[in-house]
């Protein structure tokens, strides 16, 4: 990376704080200016010195890393447009003009596939990524030119046909083969292990082509663009509904950090709750000493019981990955309340808080041992949250009491059954609070068979889409 002059440099480094604060980090002014000083010292001779630099002044987590550097890619790429040495000479035509089909030669991509497999068992980083250049450049453009915006580059079309998946066994016998190899092919590593770390090596070359392409599309289409559109959310900003395996994995991580976090904002939500109404008796005792004017108030010290706390969570479909990350979250933060009861349902109702208590070990599969241990099914496998609710308020009365908040956590799409109503009017009359989260999007509300709109009429409903707006809803609406 070449150095940029000035203005440039300010513009770039404006355009990166603007993309990130779109991602939902948090980035003022002082991080900004601590951003541009960093710039000053290090300058750009390591370009590896200066992301680390930034990401120092502007992190506050290291869950933000990912987006960061991502974007960081756009506006100080490694370099502009293609290099000659990442230029790649299609090979010499064949006497059957047809273009390679599956199972026809392609000498180019055996070409690349050879050294690719070569530098993944070195572990040559270097040449990975001169790789990656090349990939994209032979196989990643789409488009004809003839219209403006119709062109780009795509990494998804370039690994496509390129298949670094594929050479894993390749890589494992020319590994085997060299036994005075330093690193992952020493005989104390076991094969599975030595698969794993392979693995990780094409993942990690998957990435650098992705960067690579979405580089060069920024080049086309400008980097704010691209930032906004193709950088992938930080974790905490992840969908629910949409969230892949992957990521879901990725949420759970979070748990116990943001479970922290939580516990010391309601720690001192309590702190505050604890100052009643003004004493008045000993504030004019109090300000005898400074000539009768009352300079420091007293106040009458509350003493606030911790709440109870009872989560009511469909566990089917696609909602399991929200339920599932809000029952640990709450798990984590059990200390916060005197009593936490937890209760599964798909169209019938079951108590799970022991069950979720012994699969901490395990979170990736509580939803699985929740379908199977727990009786949350009747006859059918659809989601009826009338049934569920009337089992609950006529079954679990003791669950709820005068100082119990209730979250129901669920989409609402109920197949268009009965919402019985007057169940959950039950429950709300028994209960300090009841809140509704839903993972749905407001606008999906009323569409399709959704409930949510009579069910906002009796409690209140808010949308919850991603750990974020979870924190915050927690924070914001249990009791002190």
């Amino acid at each position: 990376m070449t150095a940029a002059g000035p203005a440039d440099t300010a513009a770039r480094l404006t355009g990166l704080v603007r993309a990130l604060r779109g991602h939902g980090l948090r980035i003022g002014p002082a991080e900004t200016v601590d951003a541009a000083a960093v710039l000053d010292v290090l300058g750009f001779a390591d370009r590896e010195q200066m992301r680390a630099g930034l990401a120092a002044a502007l992190l506050r987590s290291d869950g933000q890393r990912k987006v960061f550097d991502a974007v960081f890619d756009l506006f100080f790429p490694l370099g502009v447009g293609t290099p000659e040495a990442l230029r790649v000479e299609p090979p010499p035509a064949p006497d059957d003009p047809e273009p390679p089909r599956f199972g026809r030669p392609d000498p180019l991509r055996d070409q690349l596939r050879e050294r690719l497999a070569a530098a993944l068992a070195a572990d040559d980083r270097a040449a990975q990524a001169r790789l990656a250049g090349e990939v994209v450049e032979a196989f990643g453009r789409y488009g004809t030119g003839s219209t403006p915006g119709s062109d780009g580059w795509s990494a998804h079309q370039a690994l496509g046909r390129l298949s670094p998946e594929t050479l894993l066994a390749r890589i494992l016998a020319a590994l085997r083969e060299d036994p005075g190899r330093e690193g992952p092919a020493r005989e104390d590593l076991s094969e599975r292990v030595l698969a794993d770390e392979i693995r990780r090596r094409i993942q990690d070359f998957r990435a650098q082509v992705t960067g690579e392409a979405r580089r060069r599309v920024a080049e086309l289409r400008g980097p704010e663009r691209i930032a906004e559109r193709a950088v992938a959310p930080s974790t905490d900003r992840i969908d629910f509904l949409y969230a892949g395996r992957e990521q879901l994995a990725e949420l759970r991580r979070t748990v116990h950090p943001l479970a922290r976090k939580l516990a010391t904002r309601l720690a001192a939500r309590r702190r505050r709750a604890a100052r009643g109404q003004i004493d008045l008796r000993r504030t004019l005792r109090r300000s005898l000493t400074t000539g009768g004017v009352p300079l420091r108030p007293a106040y009458r010290l509350r003493r606030p019981g911790r709440p109870e706390l009872v989560l009511l969570c469909d566990v089917s479909g696609s909602v399991a990955g929200f339920a599932d990350f809000t029952m640990l979250l709450v798990q984590a933060m059990g200390e916060q309340f005197s009593k936490v009861r937890v209760f599964a349902f798909v169209n019938r109702t079951a108590e799970v808080t022991d069950l979720l208590r012994r699969g901490q070990d395990d979170p990736a599969r509580l939803a699985a041992r929740i379908l199977a241990e727990a009786r949350v099914m009747g006859h059918h496998g659809n989601s009826d949250y009338g049934s569920a609710l009337g089992e609950f308020a006529d079954r679990h009365p003791d669950a709820v009491g005068p100082r119990t908040c209730v979250l129901v956590l669920g989409d609402a799409r109920n197949n268009h059954r009965d919402p019985n109503l007057d169940a959950l009017r039950r429950i709300s009359a028994r209960a300090r609070r009841v809140f509704w989260l839903n993972p749905e999007q407001p606008a999906l509300w009323s569409t399709g068979d959704s409930a949510a709109p009579a069910y906002a009429d009796v409690v209140e409903m808010h949308s919850c889409r991603n750990a974020r707006r979870l924190g915050e809803l927690i924070a914001r609406l249990l009791p002190v």
